[in-house]
C-alpha cells in the first residue's frame, strides 16, 4: 500500500479537476480525495497499489479537460491510513 499527498497549481479550481481526479482515481482503484484549499491550489490524497498512484501522480500533470496544471508536488504518507473510496472536499 502506497500513500501520497500532491499539491496541485495552476487553474485548477473552479474547472472539473477535483471531480476528473475522482473519476480517474477511481478507475485505478484507489482511494482518497481531492480538496480545494484556500491558495488556490488542490491538495490531492491518493492511496493503494503503488504502480496505480504513480499512473494518478502522472495523470496529475493532465488533469481536467479545462485545467492547466503548472506544478505538481507529491510527497510520501507512510503512517497515513486510508477511508474507503475517494472523496472531493
Amino acid at each position: 500500500m502506497s500513500c501520497v499527498r500532491c499539491i496541485v497549481s495552476g487553474r485548477v479550481q473552479g474547472v472539473w479537476f477535483r471531480e476528473t481526479t475522482r473519476s480517474r482515481a477511481r478507475e485505478l482503484g484507489l482511494s482518497g480525495s481531492a480538496v480545494n484549499l484556500p491558495d488556490g491550489t488542490v491538495e490531492v490524497i491518493a492511496c493503494g497499489d503503488e504502480p496505480a498512484v504513480k499512473a494518478l501522480q502522472d495523470w496529475l500533470w493532465t488533469g481536467s479537460t479545462l485545467s492547466r496544471v503548472e506544478q505538481v508536488t507529491c510527497e510520501e504518507l507512510p503512517n497515513h491510513v486510508p477511508s474507503p473510496g475517494f472523496r472531493t472536499g
